[in-house]
């Protein structure tokens, strides 16, 4: 039987925690916060149907979660530690350093950061410092699949496939990030969409909610199957994305937005255009085209049904 300890019980901790519940794991948690319990049992509690319908593992129940103590408590037997104290580098790199110290040295240790490097997570860990690694989830956790794991500088690829294996029992979706970078990957590319928001906003070029309608009733609607690069290459017609970046390259440099875009090098249009073909494994954009309108037509369905405020927009978009 697979045990996860939870170091730290906010919105994300509980969301693991909901998680490894629901995959029919036992739970231990610590947080200093007396009232961290019952936060925690009335948030399983909200979470109990949706992971219902989505499907327990045998023997999954809430009963299966236990706090204590102490941080030595809570690690003792673990198979997977999820750290996710407040985003604050000293205090992970403080917490960090005695869950290493304490817990056998080939248990992997996540830190559910959004922002920091696990170079800079693994500084005061002296024991097997490689193991302590950015596991950086998505809210909710319970429901959502994709965790971003990256490696220090310390890391071992050892150390990542036991990690990639430990999450994939989670029924999550792991991501292994290349590179150590700030923000790895999926918050990056949501900060870029947040920074242009918060400019159209502050510019009165649109409301909130209009904003939000553009990416609800627009883009939103096709990256949930083709994200960002495989929708582009769509927009190419039957050449795909070397047409589209013909097409539409040279707009980079036009001053729509407040970001700055990288040079168009040859070198990088390969690379873009080489990545969109295998996404493509062989099948025709008319092929790709159906596909995602199929899936269209029934996500919209959807939206309406979970978001009520759409039906006053009819006619507006």
């Amino acid at each position: 039987m697979s045990r996860l300890a939870a170091i730290g019980t906010g919105v994300i901790g509980n969301g693991w925690i909901a998680r490894a519940l629901a995959q029919g794991w036992d739970v231990v948690a610590f947080d200093p916060d007396p009232k961290a319990p019952e936060r925690t049992r009335s948030f399983i509690d909200n979470a109990w149907p949706s992971l219902t319908q989505l499907g327990l593992a045998p023997d999954a129940k809430p009963e299966r979660l236990t706090f204590v103590a102490t941080i030595e408590e809570a690690i003792s037997g673990a198979d997977l530690i999820q750290e996710n104290v407040p985003e604050r580098l000293p205090l992970k790199q403080e917490i960090l350093a005695a869950i290493d110290a304490a817990a056998a040295p080939d248990t992997i240790i996540g830190s559910s950061t959004s922002g920091f490097k696990p170079t800079d997570l693994q500084q005061q860990c002296q024991q097997a410092p490689g193991r302590v690694i950015v596991a950086h989830p998505f809210n909710p956790v319970y429901l959502l699949p994709l965790v971003e794991l990256v490696g220090g500088e310390a890391t071992q690829p050892e150390q990542m496939a036991a990690a990639q294996e430990r999450y994939q029992s989670l029924a999550m979706r792991p991501l292994v990030v290349r590179r150590e970078i700030e923000g790895h990957i999926a918050d990056r590319l949501m900060e870029a969409l947040w920074r242009e928001a918060l400019h159209l906003v502050n510019d009165g070029v649109a409301t909130t909610e209009e904003i939000d309608a553009a990416v609800v009733y627009g883009c939103g609607l096709r990256w949930p199957l083709m994200g960002t690069f495989l929708t582009f290459h769509l927009a190419g017609g039957e050449s795909g994305m070397r047409h589209m970046l013909e097409q539409f390259g040279p707009a980079l440099k036009l001053p729509w937005t407040k970001l700055e875009a990288p040079e168009l090098t040859d070198e990088l249009i390969d690379k873009v255009v080489e990545g969109c073909e295998h996404q493509a494994a062989g099948r025709s954009v008319a092929t790709l085209d159906k596909r995602r309108d199929d899936f269209l037509v029934e996500l919209l369905e959807v939206v309406h049904k979970y978001w009520p405020e759409a039906e006053g927009l009819k006619g507006r978009i």
